[in-house]
């Protein structure tokens, strides 16, 4: 029993990493299931088994991302300089995936979900992250909207790609942007 519950563990894992793999690779309109079934070495039927449907695939590929971001994220309360080292390097890793689920939300609903839960996913990071910041301010959820902003995917495109700044000189700027939001020194 225990080895058939474990083989049926790693065929869902292998599914989600295959889905997971192809979603970074390409527009996630393009995915098919046969495209993720080929990649993970199982059959459609087998995906299907797992997840019920496409949506829920996708739903639950959301779900895997999410928590392996969360952990890349993770950074020590407070310390301004290294929240911006931590998502210049995140963004670094994800940034132009994340830039391709932002093309799709306004045509594929999975996508949505997951960029909405995306969004709440960085505002509560930034909330961790910089929680003595936003205590000692007079108004923390006006701090809190700057904070997102100075962190967002956006910020680090506008600096990276756009302007053609160099990692260091991103996290440069992104952390004198936020040293003058919470009145700190750069």
């Amino acid at each position: 029993m225990r080895a058939r519950a474990d083989a049926v563990a790693q065929t869902r894992q292998q599914i989600l990493d295959a889905a997971w793999s192809l979603s970074e690779e390409t527009l996630s309109l393009a995915i098919s299931l046969a495209d993720v079934a080929e990649r993970a070495g199982v059959t459609v039927r087998t995906v299907l088994r797992h997840f019920g449907s496409r949506d829920g695939l996708f739903d639950a590929v959301a779900e895997h991302g999410r928590a392996e971001i969360s952990t890349e994220r993770e950074t020590p309360v407070g310390d301004a300089r290294a929240a911006v080292r931590t998502v210049v390097a995140h963004y670094e890793l994800r940034g132009d995936f994340v830039m391709r689920m932002l093309e799709q939300e306004s045509v594929e609903e999975g996508v949505a979900r997951a960029v909405a839960q995306g969004r709440r996913l960085h505002r509560e990071w930034v909330r961790t992250a910089f929680a003595p910041q936003l205590e000692r301010a007079d108004d923390g959820k006006a701090l809190e909207d700057l904070l997102v902003v100075a962190t967002d995917i956006y910020t680090w495109k506008l600096l990276r790609r756009d302007a053609g700044l160099s990692r260091a000189r991103t996290e440069e700027r992104m952390h004198t942007l936020i040293s003058r939001l919470v009145g700190e020194e750069d």
